[in-house]
């Protein structure tokens, strides 16, 4: 059934290629348990010991805003078509934002998206595997484009403008960190 080990196999890094959904855990010792569903081709495995995600703008920015107060990340991979498998990968995560050292050489590796906010850089401590065997079987019908749109219709300017009232603090009052002004909202950089 489950086994755990310290690095990603072959087998992991294929198992992750052909997901179309993973969750984002996070939480800080005294903060609101943060778990998002994240999408679209914004994942990708750098080396058997870290993974990053490109974070598009959302209603909140909780994942940035816990992993400033305690890097600890929890992804989460599980087999909706084929065989049930549920892969975790726990680690150490930092957020780099655009302008940053390291944002446009690991922003190149993804399609630009409207709307991206952030990249988190997870340094992967332990795999974990189980079976999955509970998880439903769903098809997948493709990508929303719903935050594209929106994104799009915003602009950069009114992308800063939406961080700045949505994005600044966590639904705990943490404080989250965004872009600084003169942003990749309109899938540039």
């Amino acid at each position: 059934m489950g086994q755990s080990c310290g690095a990603l196999s072959a087998d992991h890094i294929a198992f992750i290629a052909v997901q179309k959904l993973f969750f984002v855990g996070t939480a800080t010792a005294d903060s609101t348990v943060n778990v998002s569903p994240k999408g679209r081709d914004a994942l990708r495995v750098l080396d058997e010991s870290r993974v990053i995600w490109l974070n598009l703008t959302g209603s909140g920015n909780e994942t940035a805003a816990h992993v400033q107060q305690c890097p600890r990340m929890t992804l989460m991979f599980c087999a909706f078509e084929g065989p049930p498998q549920i892969l975790r990968l726990y680690g150490t995560a930092r957020t780099i934002q655009c302008g940053e050292d390291g944002w446009d050489a690991l922003y190149g590796l993804f399609e630009p998206l409207a709307g991206a906010r952030q990249i988190f850089d997870l340094a992967i401590d332990k795999v974990q595997t189980s079976c999955g065997m509970a998880v439903p079987t769903y098809a997948y019908g493709g990508d929303r484009t719903a935050l594209d749109s929106w994104a799009r219709r915003k602009g950069a300017e009114g992308l800063e403008r939406y961080w700045q009232r949505k994005n600044r603090r966590s639904i705990d009052g943490l404080p989250a960190p965004i872009p600084a002004p003169r942003t990749i909202g309109d899938g540039a950089t």
